[in-house]
């Protein structure tokens, strides 16, 4: 995905969220603020975006997450569990409507969830969504990848709940 095409998703997400007064926030692990990044480099995302937070320990995403430590030893941090649980703890978190999150192996992973599994999800915290991306492109691509991906797959599900 080119950059243009990024930053007009961006401010596809821009432009939803503030005609309908809605605010957004992010739980990251694997892709290390990126998606934060990526919805901040648009003019205007102030008005929506509150902010983010990048829990690469399992004991921060348990702390200030909500995650449940019992989840996460019964089916891994990259888990649909655990991102689900994600986006519903930055809700609360940062008090909005919205959060997207992610956690995966961009690199290294285990025998059972190889490198480049990275869950994603979005919503609210009663109506989330999530996907799992599967595929190793080496560490720089398998993060760019997600990031881009929650995003088109954030803005494909605003429309259809705005």
């Amino acid at each position: 995905m080119t950059h243009e095409e990024v930053l007009d998703i961006s401010a596809g997400i821009r432009d939803i969220a503030v005609s309908a007064g809605r605010t957004v926030s992010t739980a990251e692990s694997c892709t290390s603020g990126r998606i934060s990044a990526l919805l901040t480099s648009v003019s205007g995302s102030s008005e929506y975006y509150q902010g983010g937070m990048t829990a690469y320990q399992n004991s921060l995403k348990i702390q200030f997450l909500g995650v449940s430590a019992s989840d996460i030893d019964r089916y891994d941090v990259v888990s649909r569990q655990v991102a689900e649980q994600m986006v519903r703890g930055a809700c609360r978190l940062f008090h909005t409507d919205y959060a997207i999150a992610s956690t995966g192996y961009a690199e290294g992973g285990t025998p059972s969830i190889p490198s480049g599994t990275i869950w994603i999800a979005w919503g609210t915290p009663s109506d989330v969504r999530s996907l799992c991306l599967t595929g190793d492109c080496g560490r720089e691509n398998n993060t760019a990848n997600a990031a881009e991906t929650a995003l088109m797959e954030f803005l494909s599900y605003l429309r259809s709940v705005i």
